[in-house]
Formats: structure tokens, C-alpha cells, sequence
């Protein structure tokens, strides 16, 4: 499997990626928001794009999808309850349904709400496996639930499912928020060594170049798997004093999204 990581550079600081199969070079493209930036590498390295997932249906994750099955024909992939949301679905997903591109590149899609209820992430099942997280995980971080979302199912998605994931999975989440995130953990956690390792090297760091963390070092650096830490709990408390005594886990993850919401 190849992967091709694009930035964007726009404001929303969004991640777009190509899937390739390197025995035919078949690609799928995820979340193409800057076709150009995703048809220009593709003709480069010989890919013929034919399919195209988006994770979910914002706008900041849909908005190529026009011209890049303009450019290619490509096939539109979705969640199966998006399609009055996204246009053009061709393909409606669901949890355990496989994404095959070309030959030997096989995607299980994985259902995972919370930032929206229409949300999927992809795993690749390869040596080292990786998680194509748009907007549910980032890195040292969790998506909000803004627009279309809701808290308790993303702490369902993080508990039941992606707390599940083998820690040497590679994460590519839809945005570059690991600078910001990791400020973020280390001001509800000061004593996590392992944020306070990883912040120097991406503080002003260039997003087209970041580091690719595994899911062994989200479990070390991102708060919101770390629900049961005797820090980020002694922290919580004197930020929200009318916590209760012993608050079950999904309380300590919606306490700090809505302290993330507002930091």
C-alpha cells in the first residue's frame, strides 16, 4: 500500500490523501478538498484515480469531490446514511464493508460517530496497519461535535473501537492540530513526558513534513485516551469543581471536550 499525505495550507489546515496500489496504480483518493493538490501528484507518479472516499460530509472534506471525478470518473464513496448530505454517492458504506483498490490494497471501513453521525474511518489490515481518521482523531486530540455530532457517541467510537486498534497503527488523521493539541494535553496533564517530548519538534513545524504517530504514542500523549490518569483527573477537579467523586469515563471525556471547546 502507498500512501501520499497532501497539505493543503488552507485555514481549516486539512490533510487530503491518495491510496495506491503498487502493483496496478489504481488510487483512491480521501477527503480530495484541493483536487489540484491531489490530481497533481497522482499524474506524477503514474496513479489512475478511480475511487474517492470522504470520511463525512462537511464541506471542508466534499468540497473536490466535483472536480476530481470531473478529472478521473471516479466512484464516490460514503457513509450509507450520507447521501442526502453528499451528492454523488455512488457507494454507500457501512462498518465492516471493504474498500479494494486495485490488486492488493484492501480498506475496512469502520463506523465511527461523534463528530458527525455519518462518519467513516478506514483500516488498513497491511504489516504495519494504519487508521485514516478524518475528523473523529487527531493526533494528541479528538474531533468536536459542533456540527452534526454528538459527544457520547465519539466517546463510544474512542472506547469501543479505537482504544481497540493495535498500537502500532499508523495515524492519518484530516487536519494538522498536533501543536495545538498537544498544548492542549500538557495543560490538562503538565507531567505527561511523552507531549512534553513530542511539542518541541512540532512547535512552527512544517505540516507537509510532520511526524506520523502511532496509536501506542496517542495512548501516551493524547488526553483523550488517558481518561483514568491520576493527573489529568486531579486536573479536572480543580477546573470543574462540581465533578462528582468517582465520575465514570464517559464523564471525564465529555468534561474535556468542553474544556478543549473553549481552550
Amino acid at each position: 500500500m502507498l500512501v501520499e499525505r497532501i497539505w493543503t495550507g488552507n485555514a481549516y489546515r486539512n490533510y487530503n490523501y491518495l491510496i495506491a496500489c503498487p502493483e496496478t496504480g489504481e488510487a483512491l483518493a480521501i477527503d480530495p478538498l484541493d483536487h489540484e493538490k491531489c490530481l497533481a501528484p497522482a499524474r506524477v507518479k503514474g496513479w489512475q484515480i478511480t475511487q474517492l472516499l470522504n470520511t463525512h460530509e462537511h464541506a471542508d472534506h466534499t468540497g473536490g469531490n466535483a472536480a476530481v471525478v470531473a478529472a478521473t470518473g471516479a466512484k464516490v464513496i460514503a457513509h450509507h446514511k450520507a447521501g442526502g448530505r453528499i451528492s454523488g454517492v455512488d457507494r454507500g458504506v457501512q462498518a465492516g464493508d471493504v474498500i479494494k483498490v486495485g490488486k492488493t490494497v484492501e480498506l475496512e471501513c469502520l463506523d465511527t460517530p461523534g463528530h458527525t453521525m455519518c462518519h467513516i474511518c478506514l483500516f488498513a489490515h497491511t504489516e504495519q496497519p494504519a487508521l485514516f481518521s478524518g475528523d473523529t482523531l487527531f493526533n494528541a486530540g479528538a474531533g468536536n461535535t459542533h456540527n452534526g455530532g454528538d459527544t457520547s457517541a465519539l466517546y463510544r467510537t474512542f472506547a469501543e473501537q479505537l482504544a481497540r486498534l493495535p498500537g502500532n497503527t499508523r495515524l492519518y488523521p484530516g487536519h494538522d492540530y498536533i501543536e495545538t493539541n498537544l498544548k492542549f494535553t500538557l495543560s490538562r496533564e503538565p507531567d505527561n513526558a511523552a507531549a512534553q517530548a513530542l511539542l518541541p519538534s512540532v512547535s512552527g513545524h512544517d505540516p507537509a513534513n510532520s511526524v506520523v504517530t502511532t496509536l501506542a504514542q496517542e495512548h501516551a500523549h493524547n488526553t483523550f485516551f488517558r481518561l483514568d490518569s491520576a493527573s489529568v483527573m486531579a486536573g479536572l477537579r480543580q477546573a470543574v469543581p462540581e465533578l462528582p467523586p468517582k465520575p465514570d469515563a464517559e464523564t471525564v471525556f465529555r468534561t474535556l471536550r468542553e474544556l478543549r471547546n473553549k481552550w
